[in-house]
């Protein structure tokens, strides 16, 4: 691995310095500056603890948060950064660095002021990402226990969705619209058919599930196919979920400005129905 010869040291945690193949980069890691000055080498894999950040814009944006974050609070939201690297074994999109350091640099003031930030959408995230969830847990246990601070179970769904975000190279815009989607649609189901759906039950899970995927396969043009004389079956035998899944439809169809396709309306039908016959 190449060895970088320091530029500047920001404070404790934070290097500028020179690489052979990405000219200036922002080098994270708990102490690497201790004890630095300009012109020492530095090994780019110094430890596990390292975080390299290439692209300018990043560069700047982290920057521009380091006056504002306290050394305890810096090495803890270091040490997550650590955490979701580790856990998910994957790399990870660098932005997570500025976006994730931002998030918890003001959920950590929130909390100290005694303000919490109200998560609407937390159980379709710990539905849709449970993987990401878990880590996100894992996230908070550990700031507890680096700061003292308890960060609330809406914190946990906001962390879940940076972890998505930085594995699939989304942006974190689009997971959250995605997110905000899938819990107005179930809101939607749960008003047309007059129930209240245990976010704790499986027929949820199938359903934010399925909701979740159809999304994926209407984003990437994919197209399902429709079972033979099914449809016309449907909207007769069940016609008040068949009606409702056209509905669904037209509101994905309006909120992410593509076409969905007429078959996702057979599924939706079926899984509306399945949910239907057990909260009876």
């Amino acid at each position: 691995m190449a060895e970088l010869r320091i530029d500047k040291v920001l404070n404790n945690n934070v290097l500028i310095a020179e690489h052979p193949s990405y000219q200036e980069v922002v080098l994270i890691g708990k102490g690497i500056g201790f004890n630095r000055k300009r012109g020492d080498l530095i090994n780019a894999d110094a430890g596990e603890k390292l975080f390299v950040l290439k692209n300018e814009k990043e560069q700047a944006n982290y920057i521009q948060l380091l006056p504002f974050i306290n050394n305890e609070h810096h090495e803890a939201i270091i040490s997550a950064l650590e955490l979701i690297k580790k856990r998910t074994n994957s790399n990870l999109d660098e932005h997570i660095h500025v976006a994730l350091t931002d998030h918890l640099l003001f959920a950590l003031s929130r909390v100290a002021n005694g303000v919490e930030l109200r998560n609407p959408i937390l159980a379709e995230t710990k539905a849709l990402y449970r993987f990401e969830y878990e880590i996100a847990s894992e996230v908070v246990q550990l700031i507890q226990e680096k700061t003292g601070i308890h960060l609330p179970s809406g914190e946990i769904g906001f962390i879940a969705l940076h972890i998505h975000s930085a594995m699939s190279n989304k942006n974190l815009s689009e997971v959250n619209q995605h997110s905000q989607l899938v819990t107005n649609l179930v809101k939607m189901v749960e008003e047309q058919l007059e129930m209240e759906i245990d976010k704790d039950s499986v027929g949820y899970m199938r359903l934010v599930r399925h909701l979740r995927f159809a999304i994926g396969r209407v984003m990437r043009g994919e197209k399902v196919e429709e079972p033979d004389k099914i449809s016309a079956l449907l909207k007769e035998e069940y016609p008040v979920c068949y009606n409702l899944a056209w509905k669904l439809i037209k509101v994905m169809q309006q909120t992410l400005k593509m076409k969905v396709f007429d078959a996702e309306a057979v599924y939706l039908t079926m899984h509306l129905q399945r949910l239907q016959n057990k909260f009876k």
